[in-house]
């Protein structure tokens, strides 16, 4: 079971940024968001791309021409994917096999987290939380190709691997995290999903995309984390919603009326004790985010509690099972655009906490 938490609008952070130094990421977070930090993910380093973050631990990766891909071709496949399933199990029944193993960030992918855990361990009191992201299964399945250019999520034993790697992965980032005794959240970052119904997830039922999401989800609750899912654009939220996760963060600047058309599902979410992380400070445009103030965005805030609070919940309820966040990560930004959008959200949270 998941660590207890009440959110209470505090600010939490989606985890990229415009940097090239892990400790300085760190202590930028640690500016804005002490009370829940997450790791970093600096983009302008290759290998912490979303897809190549977390493809080190699959079977048959090879690398041709600059592309990276699973090599089903390859003689050694079957080999390898019998040594995956293998260690797989071994790490299922010993979790803490899971560090150094193919399911754990290495050295060059887990700066980020190495810097973080270096930050923990100076505290002298633990964090209400802390938080880390795993690439969803549906974005990693569908950006992993394989010789021929075909996406390993259409291959089911492919899908299989990834969605396990992936838990797993989550599984070790909770056990890595945990150690000032505070709750961690792992968010399941899925901007693929805003292509759910459109030509290029056309094949992919609903079906099988809540199989991989509550798989990753089951896996952060088996080790006691809380399991948030990120999408940064408009897609069917009451797939997400029904998902399994205990947070759904949502791109409330710009994408509000789109998600609260699925107002009982939101409802039935907020009743069973589902959290809401309302992604309501602007990432996309430069303008937006150098015109928006802490006064202008919590003018909006309001605006849209009313529209949760009409669906039959209590204001003070959403407040209490509500997060601040950007409605993207800020690593594509310039560095004094995403301290910006920081400090927003910080001064937004706190604005808000004031009336709890």
């Amino acid at each position: 079971m998941p660590q207890p938490i009440q959110p209470d609008c505090l600010p939490l952070l989606i985890g990229s940024m415009p940097l090239d130094d892990h400790v300085a990421a760190s202590r930028l977070i640690m500016e804005h968001t002490p009370a829940i930090p997450v790791w970093a993910q600096l983009p302008v380093f290759p290998e912490e791309g979303m897809v190549p973050q977390f493809l080190p631990g699959m079977p048959a990766v090879a690398e041709k021409n600059g592309k990276t891909y699973i090599d089903t071709a390859c003689e050694t496949f079957d080999a390898d994917l019998l040594a995956f399933f293998e260690d797989y199990m071994a790490a299922v029944a010993s979790p803490e096999r899971l560090p150094g193993s193919r399911f754990a960030l290495n050295e060059a992918t887990g700066k980020g987290v190495a810097a973080l855990v270096d930050t923990l361990a100076g505290l002298k009191t633990p964090p209400v939380a802390v938080k880390g992201q795993v690439t969803g299964p549906i974005t990693f399945g569908t950006g992993v190709k394989d010789q021929d250019g075909r996406s390993i999520f259409y291959n089911e034993t492919l899908r299989d691997v990834a969605v396990k790697l992936l838990a797993l992965n989550a599984r070790w980032q909770i056990q890595t995290l945990a150690r000032p005794g505070c709750p961690v959240i792992v968010f399941i970052d899925e901007p693929a999903l805003a292509g759910f119904g459109s030509s290029e997830l056309i094949s992919i039922s609903k079906e099988e995309i809540l199989a991989c999401l509550k798989e990753v989800a089951e896996a952060i609750h088996a080790d006691g984390g809380l399991a948030g899912i990120h999408v940064c654009a408009n897609t069917d939220w009451s797939l997400v919603l029904d998902s399994g996760v205990d947070i759904v963060n949502f791109d409330a600047y710009a994408y509000f009326d789109r998600f609260i058309l699925y107002g009982s599902q939101i409802r039935d979410f907020l009743s069973a004790g589902g959290f809401l992380a309302w992604g309501i400070v602007p990432t996309l445009k430069p303008e937006e985010i150098e015109r928006e103030t802490v006064e202008s965005l919590f003018a909006g805030m309001q605006a849209r509690l009313q529209q949760v609070e009409a669906l039959g919940i209590d204001r003070r309820d959403i407040l209490r099972q509500s997060f601040i966040t950007p409605s993207c990560g800020v690593g594509s930004l310039s560095l004094g655009l995403a301290k910006r959008v920081l400090a927003l959200t910080k001064e937004l949270s706190s604005k808000i906490r004031e009336g709890l």
